[in-house]
Order: structure tokens, then sequence, then C-alpha cells
């Protein structure tokens, strides 16, 4: 126990490094005259922003209200995903059915959707939350059609050697199998549910990060926009850590060089 948190402490170290020796360097440099530090505010400005953002600007609220629509987008997208794409995968007929269809409905860009999608659910959380779960689906999607398709064909035959019922071929060979792609499109897809929320809540919103970013824009003040950009990365990576911990158990039995990304 104590070496593992050790290793922790190690590696947190670690990936510290380059955050604060860019934001001392930065820091340095406006102090010094060498840069002038009004379109990027350095740290001690941003500090500062954040400090009277969670004190008197309701931070909490609007980091609530993004984490809230950014989780049940995700919920939506990613089961959504993952259904069809066990069914693109596992049928030749459905595949050939859907996926021209959402290959093209993947190039369209998260913007193009908005209009459509106020038209349709108005400008309220259904059509925010509809929009992150678009973001989420494709990545999901993609996964799980792609890591059922590169199956080892030599497991299916042993599955098919042990005259293994569909049911169980699909419980004991197929899952285990694509799982670690599964988990994989998940996380990309939840990276993607943090950047569509950002145009979802360009709709009109009143809370969130993403309102913080256009009410600093509409006001100039460039260390509000950078503080709600660091509260949209600590939250992301804060996410993502959750994830992956709740389903590295998952893929435990992995043989593999690395054990953590």
């Amino acid at each position: 126990m104590h070496s593992r948190r050790r290793w922790f402490g190690d590696e947190l170290t670690l990936a510290l490094i380059l955050p604060l020796g860019l934001a001392i360097g930065w820091e340095a440099a406006v102090s010094f005259g060498l840069a002038e530090g009004r379109l990027m505010p350095p740290p001690s400005r941003i500090a500062s922003a954040l400090h009277e953002l969670t004190v008197y600007g309701d931070l909490w609220r609007h980091v609530w209200a993004t984490l809230w629509r950014v989780l049940v987008g995700f919920a939506l997208g990613a089961v959504a995903g993952i259904i069809l794409g066990a069914l693109s995968g596992a049928s030749g007929l459905l595949r050939n059915l859907l996926d021209p269809t959402l290959q093209a409905l993947r190039s369209v860009p998260s913007i193009a959707w908005v209009p459509l999608f106020i038209l349709w659910f108005g400008i309220f959380e259904t059509s925010k939350i509809v929009l992150i779960a678009v973001g989420v689906f494709f990545p999901v999607y993609l996964g799980v059609a792609q890591g059922i398709l590169s199956v080892d064909r030599k497991l299916v035959e042993v599955g098919r050697a042990f005259r293994l019922s569909r049911l169980a071929m699909a419980r004991r060979i197929l899952l285990p199998a694509i799982l670690p792609e599964t988990l994989t499109a998940l996380r990309s897809g939840l990276g993607l549910g943090f950047m569509f929320v950002v145009a979802a809540e360009f709709m009109g919103a009143s809370e969130g990060l993403g309102y913080l970013l256009v009410d600093g824009q509409q006001m100039g003040m460039t260390d509000q926009i950078v503080a709600a950009i660091i509260a949209f990365a600590l939250l992301g990576k804060a996410a993502d850590w959750l994830l992956v911990s709740l389903t590295s158990p998952l893929i435990r039995w992995q043989d593999t060089v690395r054990e953590r990304l």
C-alpha cells in the first residue's frame, strides 16, 4: 500500500511539472514586462477570477449544470451507440443498412445540429442533452462495431468447436474480446461530450461553464474565459479518471505492458 501511494505521488508530481512550469513562466514574463498579459492573463489573475466565481459567481452551480448535462447526454449516447454498434457489427445485413447513413451523419459538424434541435426541442434542456448525446454516440458506435468486426476468427472457431449457443458465444467470447475497445470508445465519447456541451450551452443557456465563456466574451473578461476553460479541463479530467477507475476492474485480466494510461 505504501509503495502504491508513493508511485501515485510520483506520477502526480510528473503530471504537474508541465502545467506548473508554463504557469510560472508566463507569470514571470508578465511580471517582468516581457509580455502584456491583456489577451492572455497571468495565472494570478486567473486564480483571482476563479476565487471570485467561487465566492460570488456561483461557480459550483455552473459546474453542476454542465456536469449534469454531460452525464445525461453521455448515458443516452453511450446506450444508443452500444446497441446500434453491436447490431451493426454482428449482422452484415444491418451493417449495410445502418452504417452508410451513420457514417454520413458522423461528418456533420456539431454546430450544424443546433438550429434544427432548437426547432425540434426548443432552447431548454432537451435540445442541449440531445446534442451532447449525438456527440457521444458516434465514437461509441464505431468502437463497438469495429471491436466486434476485429474479433479473432480463431476465438469464434473455438466457441463453435465447443458448440456454444449464440448467447453463450456472445457472453463468453465476444464480450471479453470487445470490452477493451468498448471502454476506449466510451472514454472518447465522454471527451466529445464535454466538447459538445460547449455548443449546447451556447443555445441560450443561463448557467453552465459554456455560459461563463459567452459571458466573459461579451464583457471582455479574458480572465473569466480562461478560468472557465481551466474548470472544463479539470472537470473533464476528473470525469475521465472516474470512468477509468470504475471500468478498469473489467479488463484486469489483460496481460499488457502498461496497466494504466
